[in-house]
């Protein structure tokens, strides 16, 4: 089972290939909804936009298309998958899958979508027809997955602490890593392509070089599984969290952590903005009647 099964909120900012504004910013969410907010990259404003109506359960998690800049995809645990328009707020096409969808990510070049249920099954939709092209079940857990810029290669984050690189199109496996002591939770992929980033339950954050296969260094910063982790625009900088009170961001090519975010509550998810050190982050915020507050947050980072 995916260690964002049950968190409340996902964020992801918007990126596009011919122009990367990082003007929007959508949320998923267990209020059954999706939500596209506008920001403001310098007065690090927030502005309600448009709201994505539909799902009849949880929004667990959902991601931008890399060529279209009003186009975005949701996973939700009621089976469906659902390819939105952010100016309209309209469903555009939707199918539905075997399972209760909790991850779902685009190839670089726009043309398929990886989708990941709490089976462990990894479905693969062409986007076009949005129909189902291939489909594989595993008999371990499957977590987080990602693939390489050069779409020709998908990485898993499974339970045993592993990472599965499956080859493209057919998922065939063509390697393994044995990448932590613990399970894989999460991934993200260097936006340059040098490098994947692997959070674990055992706390480490790991760095590995996608060419060779090799561990270049770990962060260790915090304490508790690591949920979710991203790297900044340029690859310089990664931002991990747990469910301690604050984010760490730490320098990629040295290992050693700048900053730390103070929050409130524990981290559900990290994004950075595709233009600037710009970090939005969600969390587990709670008012004081114990009721999910569904907050989101902006912080802009200094770079040394």
């Amino acid at each position: 089972m995916n260690q964002k099964s049950h968190l409340k909120m996902f964020i992801a900012e918007s990126t596009k290939a011919t122009k990367r504004s990082g003007t929007k910013l959508a949320t998923a969410s267990t209020d059954l909804t999706a939500r596209v907010w506008h920001i403001e990259p310098h007065a690090h404003a927030k502005m309600k936009h448009i709201e994505l109506k539909g799902h009849t359960d949880n929004v667990d998690q959902l991601c931008w298309d890399p060529l279209h800049a009003d186009l975005l995809a949701t996973a939700s645990t009621d089976h469906t998958v659902r390819l939105w328009d952010a100016r309209s707020g309209k469903c555009c096409l939707q199918t539905e899958l075997s399972g209760e969808n909790i991850n779902i990510t685009y190839r670089p070049d726009g043309t398929h979508l990886a989708v990941g249920n709490r089976d462990d099954e990894l479905t693969i939709l062409d986007v076009r027809k949005f129909k189902p092209m291939h489909r594989r079940k595993f008999s371990y857990e499957v977590n987080e997955f990602a693939w390489t810029l050069t779409g020709d290669i998908i990485l898993l984050t499974c339970g045993n602490g592993t990472v599965e690189v499956l080859a493209y199109p057919s998922l065939q496996p063509i390697d393994r890593v044995m990448a932590h002591t613990a399970g894989c939770h999460c991934i993200a992929v260097d936006p340059k392509g040098r490098y994947f980033a692997v959070g674990s339950a055992d706390s480490v954050v790991s760095l590995w070089d996608i060419s060779e296969m090799l561990c270049m260094r770990t962060f260790t910063k915090l304490g508790l599984p690591v949920r979710t982790v991203s790297f900044n625009y340029t690859g310089d900088y990664i931002a991990s969290a747990s469910r301690e009170m604050f984010i760490d961001i730490s320098n990629v090519q040295t290992g050693r952590s700048v900053y730390e975010i103070p929050c409130r509550a524990a981290m559900n998810s990290v994004e950075w903005n595709p233009k600037y050190n710009l970090l939005a982050y969600s969390g587990d915020d709670r008012n004081r009647y114990l009721v999910d507050e569904g907050n989101f947050r902006i912080y802009g980072f200094q770079s040394s």
